[in-house]
């Protein structure tokens, strides 16, 4: 009776509820927007883990914007550093009356009315060309010339940038300062850069003496704009000390007739006013346009944009991998808070709405500290990396159009990671979140036959598109711009993407899998596991993450090692590694004479005995006849000999064969003449008395095996003009034999294993006079002490030049073999590993701490302290174990890709040049040290509370 007089009541009441007018939805949006921001102070700690993690890579996008934008020049950065104060500079380029034009803003992109761009032999300048007759009456110039000076030095000689006029004048101000003392004020004086002063060992008033004996008193020091802190710079006073002179105006009002009349006397023009102001330039040529110092601006805004929005997209994956983890923490705490929000109203998108907003503001919020410290970072590291050059960086320069992009990228970054946690909390059931209930998670069949699915279709699309990109490669129907030639490579790099997607959608049941096998380890395993299972959404975005990281690096590894091993087997030795070369050549003439080449070795020899050298070698040979400049630099009689390949070593183009065909040196120019005694030097070999004696008899030492037959080689003899044009037998190809000899002999081989040096074979230098070798010397090779300055790229850089004359030139450098791959190889390993070491300590913090209501329970029913280290053991092993697992099979698909592709062309990748046993302890090792340190560091101390319901 009770229950039907109280049903008019609740139907009253409900029908005033349905009356009772609903707030408008941006009531519900402020609302929204204030509990998101409550909600974000209360929760403190999560909130500032989750802005650690997108401030970071947003600081690190916004640091990398400013200072490369730095090192873009504006117009105005770019006529200080070029003019100063003056207003252009004319400077004869092209001989008058050719019909030139240029660029207004660049009088280095130019054409004439026949040809573009170029010179045929008659428009070369006059150096001595005046502008004064073009320019209008009373016009001033300020004449400056450009040249290059080697100056005597502590360390021996180096070269020098040299400019003379008088740079000193104010006009010049922001191109040339001076720093100290006076300008220069006679032929006899010279003002210096502090480089100068330092590596000479000079102060201001000393001498410093040119290598060709000249000498000058500094009397003072000044800085030229585009030089570096360490650049040598010279500044004379006799402003026609070099050729051409480039005239300077200092008030000129050039237009657009002057310009073209001064283009059609050959005069090149930079005019201020043209670049801050770029005239109207119509292209004379339809088919080809110079693009504006605008549009190639803008080109370098939209590189840096694509560059930093790649960045961005790979580092905001891990971003909304981990701060969504973070975020899914959160939700799950702030579930009761939410449940009375719903309990008077709030509906499930309010509720979405509300999460989503949290992920807004943190976002804003740490986007905008991420500007701060990326934008502050730069200006502190900028002065740091800063050479002393203007053009290093221009000026500081603070991208704000791309710096809002980011930022919005930033909330967008904070809205993504709150997205899942959001849909959770409004499928959410109110009276279960209210009593504090637990439902266990179920593991549906859709998600893993997805995901499955999505595996499967990227390990086939890697393979098609390997297979498909090889086909294409020796596909000669394809044109070069067909979309088909890159879209294959875009499959290879997009399967295995495809598979990781895979593996994440399937996160959840493959930790379930892993539970059913790890339930039968012991009790730690089996709690951990499924830990990882309930709470997939913290779990799943986690190992994603460590995925995502590993992939970049296994695929990194992986191409780079295939890439540097088939660069190192084709690598070009110049000598034995550790050998110091000196390299003799002519300096005008194609030839270098005997005597000079003679003098050049005695010279260069002289200077590595004084230098400390434990041994010196001379590689000589004949001349390069490729240096000729025609067939008539050569004698009628003057002979090229060269060892001959057997037929049995030749390969037909047609074979298969060829494409796996090396060879090393220059098949054609395989002779090099050595003395006995140098042989250990020259080729890094040790021959025994009796081979020794047999070389010194005319016996031959080959390092190239293909040369010898049954202990012998063949060698014959062709004219020079011969070898000029062509007619030599390839010894490579088996269908281009060439002319007939003029003699052919055999000679015993001593065949040596020299594969890292440069000489294919070596005779003594009695058998090259009696086969008649026009034999010079070409290279000194030397060998110094650990140590020693000369085993020093730079003591050697600073020596090159030194012993040139006016007949020949002396380059040295010192053979260091291929580049290691440690150079790049080791700090891509620790970036990864700090990398998965950080995410995994978001990861199982966050673990440890959502714990914490278990660790409680588990301690209340005898769960002992070891107990729950090993649980901390074995979710490192779970977490950091998935994400290097997973990240590991997808990162060496795309390898395997371009190693597909390559089996077609001439140069194919190796699998076995991919260090396995790296990848494979990079895989292991990672989540084993994980593990260990999360079991290391002892779980904190439970609080015993309230525990939840379990339904």
């Amino acid at each position: 009776m009770t229950a039907v007089q109280d049903r008019p009541r609740a139907d009253a009441g409900a029908r005033r509820r349905a009356e009772r007018p609903k707030p408008s939805r941006t009531a519900r949006l402020r609302v929204s927007a204030r509990i998101a921001r409550r909600q974000v102070r209360r929760a403190w700690v999560s909130s500032l883990l989750i802005m650690s993690l997108i401030a970071l890579p947003i600081a690190g996008m916004a640091g990398v914007a400013v200072m490369v934008s730095s090192t873009f020049s504006t117009p105005a950065e770019r006529v200080n550093v070029e003019l100063g104060r003056m207003s252009a500079w004319v400077e004869p380029l092209w001989a008058a009356d050719a019909g030139f034009w240029q660029d207004p803003e660049d009088p280095y992109e130019y054409g004439n009315e026949s040809q573009w761009g170029g010179s045929d032999g008659s428009t070369e300048p006059d150096p001595a060309a005046d502008p004064a007759p073009v320019l209008a009456p009373g016009t001033e110039t300020v004449p400056v010339s450009f040249g290059e000076e080697r100056i005597e030095t502590i360390d021996g000689v180096a070269r020098a940038r040299a400019v003379a006029g008088d740079v000193t004048d104010e006009r010049f101000e922001g191109a040339y300062t001076l720093i100290d003392g006076r300008a220069p004020t006679s032929d006899g004086e010279v003002l210096v850069t502090p480089a100068v002063l330092e590596r000479a060992g000079l102060t201001i008033g000393g001498t410093l003496s040119l290598r060709d004996g000249e000498q000058f008193t500094v009397t003072g020091t000044f800085d030229e704009a585009t030089a570096s802190d360490a650049d040598p710079v010279l500044a004379f006073f006799d402003a026609d000390r070099y050729s051409p002179i480039r005239s300077f105006l200092p008030d000129a009002d050039i237009d657009r007739d002057l310009l073209s009349a001064l283009n059609a006397a050959g005069f090149g023009v930079y005019a201020r006013e043209f670049v801050l102001n770029p005239p109207p330039f119509d292209q004379p040529f339809d088919d080809y346009s110079i693009p504006t110092s605008a549009e190639l601006a803008q080109q370098r805004e939209l590189a840096l944009a694509a560059g930093i929005g790649g960045g961005g997209l790979a580092a905001g994956y891990m971003v909304v991998m981990l701060a969504g983890a973070a975020f899914a923490v959160s939700a799950r705490r702030q579930q009761r808070a939410l449940a009375i929000a719903a309990s008077v109203g709030a509906e499930p998108r309010d509720l979405r709405r509300i999460v989503l907003f949290q992920g807004a503001v943190l976002g804003l919020i740490a986007g905008g500290a991420g500007l701060a410290v990326g934008v502050g970072g730069s200006a502190i590291l900028m002065p740091l990396l800063a050479n002393g050059s203007a053009t290093a960086f221009w000026g500081f320069h603070v991208p704000w159009l791309l710096l809002v992009g980011v930022l919005v990228f930033a909330v967008l970054v904070g809205s993504a990671s709150a997205w899942m946690p959001a849909r959770t909390v409004g499928r959410s059931d109110t009276i279960s979140a209210l009593r504090g209930a637990r439902r266990p998670m179920k593991v549906t069949v859709a998600r893993p036959l997805w995901g499955s699915l999505l595996i499967l279709v990227g390990i086939a699309v890697t393979i098609v598109s390997g297979v498909a990109a090889g086909a294409i490669t020796i596909s000669d129907t394809i044109p070069g711009d067909s979309p088909l030639r890159w879209i294959p490579i875009v499959g290879i790099v997009g399967g295995p993407i495809l598979a990781q997607v895979g593996i994440l959608v399937s996160g959840r049941w493959l930790l379930w899998l892993a539970s059913r096998l790890l339930s039968r380890v012991g009790l730690a395993a089996r709690l951990a596991s499924r830990d990882a299972v309930a709470n997939g959404a913290r779990t799943v975005p986690a190992f994603a993450a460590i995925g995502a990281t590993v992939f970049v690096g296994v695929f990194a590894v992986s191409m780079g090692m295939m890439s540097a091993e088939q660069s190192a087997r084709n690598y070009g030795y110049s000598a034995p590694v550790g050998t110091v070369v000196a390299d003799i050549s002519s300096m005008e003439k194609p030839f270098l004479g005997s005597a000079d080449a003679q003098g050049a070795a005695e010279a260069v020899d002289r200077l590595f005995s004084s230098s400390g050298a434990t041994a010196i070698g001379v590689v000589s040979g004949e001349q390069p006849v490729y240096l000729a400049m025609s067939a008539d630099d050569f004698p009628v009689d003057q002979e090229h000999v060269m060892l001959i390949a057997p037929e049995r070593s030749l390969v037909s183009t047609d074979e298969e064969a060829s494409r796996e065909f090396f060879y090393s040196g220059n098949a054609t120019d395989n002779l090099s003449v050595v003395a006995p005694d140098d042989l250990e030097v020259a080729m890094g070999i040790t021959l025994s008395e009796e081979e020794l004696a047999a070389y010194a008899a005319g016996a031959v030492v080959v390092a190239e095996g293909r040369y010898v037959t049954d202990g012998e080689v063949e060698v014959g003899a062709w004219s020079a003009r011969d070898a000029y044009e062509g007619a030599l037998p390839s010894n490579v190809w088996a269908d281009e034999a060439g002319v007939d000899p003029r003699w052919e002999r055999t000679a015993p081989a001593i065949t040596v294993a020299a594969p890292h040096q440069n000489v294919v074979a070596a005779i003594a230098p009695a058998t090259a006079a009696e086969w008649g070798v026009a034999a010079v010397p070409l290279r000194v090779l030397a060998l110094f002490p650990e140590g020693a300055d000369m085993n020093s790229q730079d003591r050697l850089n600073a020596l090159s030049g030194s012993l040139d004359t006016d007949e020949y030139q002396v380059s040295l450098w010192r053979e260091t073999g291929p580049s290691s791959p440690a150079v790049w190889l080791v700090p891509l390993l620790a970036a990864v590993a700090v990398l998965v070491l950080g995410a995994s300590a978001v990861a199982l913090g966050l673990a440890r701490f959502e714990r914490r209501p278990d660790d409680a329970t588990l301690a209340a029913v005898g769960g002992t302290p070891g107990l729950r280290r090993r649980i901390g053991l074995w979710q490192g092993l779970v977490i950091a174990g998935f994400g290097t697992f997973a990240g590991a099979a997808a990162g060496i698909l795309p390898p395997v890709g371009f190693w597909l592709q390559s089996q077609t062309g001439y140069e194919p990748l190796s699998l076995a040049d991919i260090p396995w046993w790296l990848l494979g302890a990079l895989a292991a090792a990672l989540p084993l040290g994980i593990a260990a340190v999360n079991w290391l560091v002892p779980p904190r101390e439970p609080e015993l509370t309230r525990r939840n319901v379990i339904a």
